[in-house]
């Protein structure tokens, strides 16, 4: 496996913005363990199908994230789909819980990346697109795409 570098992106979720208008962003931490560091520092993250839920207890849980089993952990392996726990300020989800109850958005995770050595998520506030945004997104994208073909045929 190649070696990510200790700074920067990690992964991108890919998918966010073709199902979700992201409306706010948030940056969170998250509680992990030796092995899921291990996997991450080699690239070992998938986001697909991945959601933050909130606990009767007031706590944001990532669900669905998937960090790959590391080879050389021993006995100390991880459940690679386990709901992980992010750290916010109270303040700040009790902000997000209501938002998501209330005015049907969902809190997305659009990137994982290094800060200060320590992994971070980036969260999206979003809206589900229906699916005739989806296309009419894809359609302008594509008319963007024949345009900057043409200009560079010229």
């Amino acid at each position: 496996m190649n070696k990510k570098s200790s700074g920067g992106l990690i992964a991108h979720n890919k998918k966010a913005r073709h199902y979700y208008e992201l409306l706010e962003f948030f940056e969170a931490g998250m509680v992990l363990t030796g092995s899921e560091m291990k996997s991450i520092r080699l690239g070992g993250v998938n986001f697909r199908d991945a959601y933050v839920s909130f606990s009767d207890s007031g706590e944001a849980f990532v669900v669905g994230l998937h960090i790959a089993p590391y080879a050389n952990a021993g006995y100390a392996r991880h459940d690679p789909d386990r709901k992980r726990k992010l750290l916010l300020h109270r303040r700040e989800l009790r902000v997000l819980a209501e938002k998501v109850q209330q005015k049907g958005l969902s809190l997305i995770p659009v990137n994982m990346h290094f800060r200060n050595g320590k992994v971070k998520l980036e969260l999206a506030l979003g809206r589900g697109k229906k699916l005739y945004d989806q296309r009419q997104d894809l359609k302008q994208a594509a008319a963007m795409r024949d345009a900057e073909r043409e200009m560079t045929r010229r």
